[in-house]
């Protein structure tokens, strides 16, 4: 999975983000229709689908920020990262909501219809993307010739790519901080997206379309907070106020309030609405976390910032392997309230760890690497011209 990750991140920061974005999405899309019909065939069967969509998910992120590195410029970067992401949390709140609405009164015997319904709309939404979406300014067909000047002066004209700094990455502090705080709000964000379900029906009893709808509740806080977070963001980093590397910090500590109302979770008894209070306080809080864990690549190497969210995510993935394990490890016994409480307790630990590894080690100012140093051992080979870099934030 990492060297897919990396891999992606590579191939993203070259040659663009287009199609590996939409072939990830259309893959994932086409997994989804399989899905019903694999489940009926063989457990095997179903789990390598799964394995083949998850590592086509693998590649979104990296091409994302390939995208966003020559669609965007730096001051805007947490604006624009934090609205395109935004849309993970509207379609966990969408999704959530209508799964739990297919389970109930879904055709195809309910659960089936939830994979048909979502990866129908996924195959049509990538076709709509290959035909609209670019992988820079200079490749639109359609763009204004002033809008083009804009953006060449804005973020250089990117026609070649330098060689990877490989050594420099992998030895390099920020990084690997970056990971660790990935890791963290992964393991807090999949204990909600896949864990909240159950917790509402083990220990509070709800049934599935109140459930739906009730665990949907987290994920609209996400829609608002997220790119609410980003702009504010931008304002700190602005001329005169905060540097981009003090944002960064104060903005990551908002995991660790998040912990807090993990734990605070489990003990809200049997009342419903209180539960998922303290849950959308959580993810209100994580929701500032997520200006800089998304973001923080483009601030350490814009031009190598699809390498670097590739070997993050990767990091941040096992975070979310370990959510639901973390919970099945708790639970397998008895399901009660005292075993969740220990789910939220080392959940909220795991915020706590990645936040102060971040801050002692991690950084929101530019790389001395991130503008084509090279390796001796690792080079990649690629057009000796390099491109006009951005400036410092």
């Amino acid at each position: 999975m990492t060297q897919l990750a990396v891999f992606v991140g590579t191939r993203a920061d070259r040659f663009g983000g287009k199609w590996l974005f939409g072939v990830s999405v259309l893959l994932s899309s086409a997994i989804s229709l399989l899905t019903p019909a694999a489940a009926g065939i063989h457990v095997g069967v179903l789990i390598t689908l799964r394995v083949l969509s998850g590592l086509g998910e693998g590649a979104r992120l990296p091409a994302t920020h390939a995208l966003i590195a020559r669609w965007s410029a730096s001051k805007y970067h947490s604006t624009v990262v934090t609205v395109i992401v935004v849309g993970a949390g509207f379609g966990a709140l969408i999704g959530t909501f209508l799964a739990g609405v297919l389970c109930d009164h879904g055709f195809a015997g309910g659960w089936p219809s939830v994979f048909y319904v979502f990866g129908a709309v996924g195959c049509i939404w990538s076709v709509v993307w290959f035909l609209l979406c670019y992988n820079s300014p200079s490749t639109h067909p359609r763009i204004s010739a002033v809008e083009l000047k804009y953006w060449e002066t804005t973020i250089g004209t990117r026609t070649a790519h330098p060689p990877t700094p490989w050594r420099k990455i992998l030895s390099s502090a920020p990084v690997w901080a970056l990971a660790a705080a990935f890791f963290a709000h992964n393991r807090g964000y999949y204990t909600i997206a896949t864990c909240l379900p159950l917790y509402m029906y083990d220990v509070l009893g709800v049934d599935m379309t109140t459930n739906g709808a009730l665990s949907a509740a987290p994920f609209v806080i996400v829609t608002a907070m997220f790119p609410a977070s980003g702009v504010f963001a931008d304002w700190l980093r602005s001329p005169g106020r905060l540097s981009t590397n003090v944002v960064r910090k104060i903005f990551v500590s908002g995991f660790t309030l998040s912990g807090c109302f993990f734990i605070l979770t489990g003990y809200t008894g049997c009342n419903s609405a209180a539960a998922i209070a303290t849950v959308c306080a959580a993810m209100a809080c994580a929701s500032l976390g997520y200006s800089t864990v998304f973001v923080n690549q483009l601030d350490l190497a814009p031009l190598h910032a699809g390498k670097i969210m590739g070997l993050s995510h990767t990091i941040g993935n096992f975070g979310s392997i370990a959510a639901p394990l973390a919970v099945s490890a708790f639970t397998i016994q008895q399901q009660t309230r005292s075993e969740w409480q220990n789910v939220f307790f080392v959940t909220a630990a795991v915020c706590a760890v990645g936040v102060v590894v971040f801050v002692i080690f991690g950084s929101g100012n530019r790389q001395s690497w991130a503008d084509g140093s090279t390796d001796d051992e690792l080079r990649d080979i690629v057009s000796p011209n390099k491109e006009q870099t951005e400036g410092s934030h």
